[in-house]
């Protein structure tokens, strides 16, 4: 067997109330000053006050940045970096979504590593020396699973494009998924989170990379989604607390092993349109398991069974079939549109360009050429 590595957190409490843990971390690690990144919604809405509030209450002070787009820039790393050294802060708690978590992610590596101050120069596997500055991660989607993995996606605005960022340095020191922090999500964000776990499962469960510990690990979440996503986009709170898990656990694997081109398509949509992540994944992922399915093996037979298809008697087509209508049916269930309005013919090579050029592409497991790419495109027109 080849050599595989795997980077997890070093530490992640989990349960109803797990946050009420964070003023115990900050005194055990003998840290003064916190820096709150966490996304305006959060604030606005009450969220981010949730620890904010238990922060005042042990005397622990801390300054606020919440200059995040959905989308999250170039220029809301930058302006972070400026405003983490004008604090005075010696840590950060990230609190949010993916946007949260990767500008947080973007604005500690940089601080510790300055040579790194273009963002750009960050795409890819980043060479960085120094770990992040320390990171208490609070996830309030049940999807994006950032609080646990060494990637980051940032948007060049300028260039309509977005890349990704692989560096072990950038994974939070803590993570505390509690999902009494996610009972505020309206019901379409829970959904296109909860899709953007799944695509996260799939894709991670039928990349080059993966091995038995990914597998084990995706393959649960993907049980764990097809059985909880409906009740938490109800605000049931064990479907919450499922959801919870299941992007916690499959970001520990595809964290290690890569994605695939529902990624890759997605990232673009995002970049051109502002298409929200989790809404251009749940809509790519059926797409492109029907153009994968012929390079997976017996793979999607056990997707479909852990979606809750009895396979009993199905032949190799059969089964890949319904493993495709199973992730279909559950996005539409959950109020996934299965178009894009915004699409139009005349973006469509670049499209297919920046998602060729994509990082999460090489781990498709069948190639993708630019006629591929443009086959499925078409199919949200």
């Amino acid at each position: 067997m080849a050599v595989n590595r795997f980077v997890l957190n070093g530490v992640s409490y989990h349960g109803h109330g797990a946050i009420n843990e964070i003023p115990g971390i900050i005194k055990s690690k003998g840290l003064t000053k916190a820096f709150v990144a966490s996304d305006p919604d959060l604030v606005k809405f009450g969220v981010t006050a949730k620890v904010t509030d238990l922060l005042e209450k042990n005397g622990v002070p801390y300054t606020l940045y919440s200059d995040i787009k959905p989308n999250p820039t170039i220029e809301n790393v930058q302006n972070g970096v400026a405003a983490y050294k004008e604090s005075g802060a010696d840590f950060m708690i990230t609190i949010g979504g993916g946007s949260s978590m990767d500008t947080g992610k973007g604005i500690g590596i940089v601080v510790n590593n300055p040579e790194f101050a273009d963002i750009r120069s960050l795409e890819g596997v980043a060479p960085t020396r120094n770990r992040t500055v320390f990171t208490i991660a609070v996830p309030t989607t049940g999807g994006t699973g950032a609080e646990s993995t060494i990637n980051y996606v940032i948007t060049d605005v300028e260039k309509k494009r977005k890349f990704v960022c692989v560096d072990p340095n950038d994974i939070p020191d803590v993570a505390v998924v509690d999902p009494d922090m996610m009972s505020s999500m309206p019901k379409g964000l829970t959904a296109s989170t909860g899709m953007d776990a799944l695509t996260h499962a799939i894709e991670g469960y039928t990349t080059a990379a993966a091995w038995e510990l990914s597998d084990c690990l995706d393959l649960e979440a993907i049980k764990l989604i097809g059985k909880n996503l409906r009740k938490a986009v109800q605000n049931d709170p064990d479907g919450r607390e499922g959801m919870a898990l299941a992007q916690y656990v499959t970001a520990m694997a595809y964290s290690n092993v890569g994605l695939g081109i529902a990624h890759s398509m997605a990232h673009t949509l995002g970049a051109v349109y502002d298409t929200p992540h989790g809404v251009a994944c749940a809509m790519m992922l059926p797409i492109v398991m029907e153009f994968n399915a012929e390079a997976t093996g017996t793979k999607f037979k056990d997707i479909a069974e852990a979606l809750g298809v009895d396979t009993a008697g199905m032949d190799q087509a059969a089964y890949r079939k319904a493993a495709v209508d199973a992730v279909r049916q559950l996005s539409i269930d959950v109020g996934i549109p299965t178009k894009l309005e915004k699409l139009k013919e005349e973006d469509l090579p670049f499209l297919c360009e920046s998602a060729a050029a994509d990082a999460c592409a090489p781990g498709n497991p069948k190639h993708a050429t630019l006629e591929d790419f443009e086959m499925m495109f078409r199919k949200l027109m």
